[in-house]
């Protein structure tokens, strides 16, 4: 039988279950390990039972009246409980919700930016809201506002669809718009055709960048007139042999010495 009263130590995070000595009610309904219903019994006599079992008393119904018991393990218990939970919360919709701003005479590529922007909410799972107001003369040409909401709704339609009507409310357009599921909804645009990021390749290099400059005969020069010269090298720099102990590109091999 556990402790009339919860640990302090304690850090489960899921709502506090009464189990055996921590139910409080004199009487209680009790629900079999077979789950079939053993009616109201005194608290003493649904503990013997749970007890000879070799289970728990658990309080699933405190509300109740009386309030409804179950015999079970507690482990069991809440390990179904964690499971429901979890899978509830797969079903549940998108609770975010993101904030986009337009105006009747925003730029194209504002308007791109914008639309960027909510699909990426959308395929986070999060709810856009757009919003759109008018201000001082443009009251009166509504119609503007109206077809920059249009155009936004088409673009992002793949991923997302509006949960009610475009209206004029106030000075104002305001619409709620909802992301589709994901086996309905389009592929980001960011993602390859395998979910990857898509692999930007370099172009080939041309046949004149790839072949390697031919090297010139002989080299070129320009006088003080700026006419190319061809300049002859003497045999003895192009000879490839070079005395034993000497520079290889001597510029005194030129010159005769007079002893």
């Amino acid at each position: 039988m556990s402790r009339p009263f919860p640990s302090r130590h304690s850090s489960s995070s899921g709502p506090f279950v009464r189990v055996n000595g921590k139910i409080r009610a004199r009487e209680v309904r009790v629900i079999g390990l077979d789950g079939k219903q053993l009616g109201v019994l005194q608290l003493g006599d649904a503990l013997n039972l749970a007890r000879a079992s070799g289970v728990d008393l658990v309080e699933i119904a405190p509300n109740a009246t009386p309030p409804v018991c179950r015999i079970v393990d507690f482990g069991k218990f809440r390990y179904e409980q964690a499971k429901r939970d979890k899978e509830s919360r797969k079903h549940q919709h998108a609770t975010k919700v993101k904030e986009v701003q337009l105006s009747p005479k925003i730029d194209p590529h504002d308007l791109g930016v914008k639309i960027g922007h909510a699909v990426d909410f959308l395929c986070e799972d999060m709810k856009v809201k757009v919003t759109l107001k008018f201000r001082g003369r443009e009251m009166a040409h509504t119609e503007f506002g109206f077809q920059v909401v249009q155009k936004f709704l088409a673009e992002i339609a793949p991923c997302g669809h509006p949960d009610f009507q475009t209206t004029l409310i106030g000075r104002g357009i305001n619409v709620m718009i909802s992301p589709l599921p994901r086996n309905k909804r389009a592929r980001h645009p960011s993602e390859g055709q395998d979910g990857a990021a898509p692999v930007v390749r370099s172009p080939a290099p041309s046949q004149a960048e790839s072949e390697p400059a031919a090297a010139p005969s002989s080299p070129m020069q320009q006088n003080h007139h700026g006419t190319p010269v061809q300049v002859e090298r003497s045999s003895q720099a192009q000879s490839p042999e070079a005395k034993p102990g000497a520079f290889a590109n001597n510029p005194f091999a030129e010159l005769e010495i007079n002893r």
